[in-house]
């Protein structure tokens, strides 16, 4: 199921950023992505929400073996999505695949409740755009942190009534820019 719903994101994704796309299609596929990522799993008890991949590591998981996990994930989509494409089928966009293959990735636990991606060594030109002498984030970049970070959170658990697992940060070769878990 978690391959499936990774396919259909990114069927989606390319179905709201290619040229062709009408109007009302690039809305119904934009409705359809933003449910799909922020669906949650309830474990019937309240407010408690869970990440989509909070059971892969365990209930009970420590914060060192969903770093192993994350790091798990972020391996598999550089290896597996660089081979996804499909003869006579539109080219799928995967921020990860389509990252440059100089970026390096440290998923780490600075304290006992934080995980942290860093995304580092991006080259300047594909990880920055330059706006009236203003430097700013690229949409590029800002799409493959926005992935990590969903990558990341689902892990995560949270709501009223319970304690989240983790707070999630993803940053940016040291920059103050953070995605993270909400709250965090």
């Amino acid at each position: 199921m978690a391959g499936n719903s990774s396919f259909r994101i990114a069927r989606l994704r390319t179905l709201i950023e290619h040229p062709r796309t009408g109007d009302g299609e690039r809305a119904a596929a934009q409705r359809m992505l933003d449910r799909i990522l922020k669906k949650s799993v309830t474990d019937g008890s309240g407010d408690r929400t869970l990440g989509a991949r909070h059971d892969r590591v365990g209930r009970h998981a420590g914060p060192s073996r969903i770093v192993d996990a994350i790091r798990d994930d972020i391996a598999f989509a550089r290896v597996v999505f660089a081979t996804a494409t499909v003869p006579g089928r539109p080219a799928v966009h995967d921020p990860i695949r389509d990252a440059p293959p100089g970026i390096t990735y440290l998923v780490e636990t600075p304290h006992d409740a934080d995980v942290v991606i860093t995304i580092d060594d991006v080259p300047r030109d594909w990880g920055w755009v330059s706006e009236d002498g203003i430097e700013t984030v690229s949409p590029a970049l800002r799409a493959l942190a926005d992935e990590l970070a969903e990558i990341m959170n689902g892990y995560n658990r949270g709501g009223a009534e319970a304690e989240r697992r983790f707070f999630g940060r993803v940053r940016v070769c040291g920059e103050t820019l953070v995605w993270g878990s909400p709250g965090a």
